[in-house]
C-alpha cells in the first residue's frame, strides 16, 4: 500500500503569490528586461579582479597587477550601465523598494563601485605595491558584496517576480 506524501494546504497569499505575473522591467528591448544582462559584465571583472589579487600575492608576477587594473576599470565602467538600468527598475517600480532584498541589492551594489573606485584610484600610480595587503582586501571585500547582492537579485526576480515577463492567469497580452 503507498501512502500518500503529507504536502501542506496551500495558503491563500501564497498562492496569489504565485499566480501573480510579475512587474515588466523598466528598461527592456522586446519586452526583455536589460539589467540582468548587463549585469554579468561587472560580476565577471569585478570577482576577476579577486584571482587576479591572488595571482600577484602567489607570484609577484607584475602582470597580474595589470590584469587586476584593467578588470577594475572594465568592472566600473560596465557596472555604471548595469546600475543605470538597475536604479531605472528601483526608482519607477514600487514592489522592488517594498521588499528589503530591492534595498539590499541596490545598496550593496553601490558599495561594491564604491569600493572598487576606490581601488582603482589606489592603484593608479603603481598597480604592483598597492595590491598587498589592502587591494587584495577590497577585492576580497568587492566578491563577496557581489555575492551577497546577486543573491538578493535572484530573489527579486524568482521571488517577487520584479523584471519578469509573465505567462500567468494575470498576464499582461
Amino acid at each position: 500500500m503507498t501512502q500518500t506524501p503529507n504536502i501542506p494546504p496551500v495558503i491563500e497569499s501564497d498562492e496569489r503569490e504565485y499566480r501573480d505575473s510579475g512587474v515588466p522591467s523598466t528598461v527592456a528591448i522586446a519586452g526583455h528586461p536589460l539589467h540582468p544582462l548587463l549585469v554579468t559584465f561587472p560580476i565577471a571583472f569585478l570577482t576577476g579582479v579577486l584571482g587576479t589579487d591572488v595571482g600577484y600575492w602567489l607570484t609577484s608576477d607584475p602582470f597580474w597587477a595589470r590584469a587586476s587594473f584593467w578588470l577594475l576599470g572594465a568592472g566600473i565602467v560596465t557596472g555604471l550601465i548595469a546600475a543605470a538600468t538597475g536604479m531605472s527598475d528601483f526608482l519607477r517600480i514600487e514592489r522592488v523598494r517594498q521588499h528589503s532584498a530591492g534595498w539590499a541589492h541596490m545598496a550593496g551594489n553601490v558599495a561594491a563601485l564604491g569600493l572598487s573606485l576606490a581601488s582603482f584610484v589606489l592603484r593608479w600610480g603603481n598597480q604592483t605595491n598597492a595590491i598587498l595587503p589592502v587591494g587584495l582586501i577590497i577585492s576580497l571585500l568587492v566578491a563577496t558584496l557581489i555575492a551577497i547582492t546577486g543573491w538578493y537579485g535572484a530573489e527579486l526576480i524568482y521571488r517577487h517576480k520584479v523584471a519578469v515577463i509573465g505567462y500567468g492567469p494575470n498576464a499582461r497580452p
